[in-house]
């Protein structure tokens, strides 16, 4: 009863909270060989720098259900931003993600997305993408992981008269968790996503994470995450970053 009640307190507390061109799943999946439940959800507090200087809150909740054969994944992403003191702003992502076991090292991924930016002038970017995720290591203190997928993506902009943009993309990653102590773990992700008719035309991403564990279920994390689009939406930088800190709390 206590671990519903915490749940529901942060879930509550980051409902209206709504940047993230590339959502990195890979630091919100659950490490876990056995069929269950589990989920998380954490608050974060942070700065972004790009055009302006930006405080935002953010919560992120995430629910995963795995099996020896499958493995289903939820995330839902809100945040707020308040922008030089003045105005808010709000973001959000739905993610849902089915990967399949196909050999020992080897699970087909499906996934689908719908994410909304105003700093970065999205109003509206869908994903769906299909491709097999490789797993490179099996060692309880550290886990590799490549993904190579196929993406179709619709996006629309804020601005109206910017044409919606309907395009096939790759995207491929490269994941790595450390757990070099028991209370601490490090997971960094790295994205490229190319348009695949226009290899010029790219997205970069990075986030590297810090976990220490300060009770059971709780952490306390520090997220750098770092962004480049080679071809943004006009007026937007093709450089972003942001680091933040926050709590996680974890269930099973």
């Amino acid at each position: 009863m206590k671990h519903f009640i915490l749940f529901v307190f942060f879930s509550i507390l980051g409902y209206h909270i709504n940047y993230a061109q590339i959502v990195n799943v890979e630091s919100l999946r659950r490490v876990s060989d056995t069929s269950k439940w589990s989920g998380a959800t954490n608050l974060d507090i942070g700065l972004i720098k790009n055009t302006k200087s930006i405080f935002k809150i953010s919560n992120k909740i995430r629910l995963q259900y795995n099996t020896y054969k499958n493995l289903y994944l939820f995330v839902n992403d809100l945040k707020l931003d308040k922008i030089e003191g003045n105005s808010f702003v709000n973001k959000g992502i739905q993610h849902i993600r089915y990967n399949r076991k196909i050999l020992n090292r080897l699970k087909l991924e499906v996934f689908v997305q719908s994410q909304y930016d105003a700093i970065s002038d999205i109003k509206f970017r869908g994903l769906l993408g299909i491709g097999p995720r490789f797993k490179l290591s099996k060692s309880d203190k550290y886990r590799l992981y490549l993904g190579t997928l196929f993406m179709f993506e619709h996006e629309e902009a804020s601005e109206d008269s910017i044409k919606i943009l309907r395009d096939f993309r790759g995207s491929t990653y490269f994941s790595c968790s450390l757990y070099p102590l028991e209370n601490i773990s490090l997971v960094s992700t790295t994205y490229y996503q190319p348009l695949l008719k226009q290899f010029s035309d790219f997205r970069i991403s990075n986030e590297t994470s810090i976990g220490i564990k300060v009770l059971k279920n709780l952490l306390f994390k520090t997220t750098f995450t770092y962004n480049f689009d080679a071809n943004p939406i006009i007026g937007i930088p093709k450089t972003q970053y942001e680091l933040t800190n926050g709590i996680v709390y974890t269930f099973d």
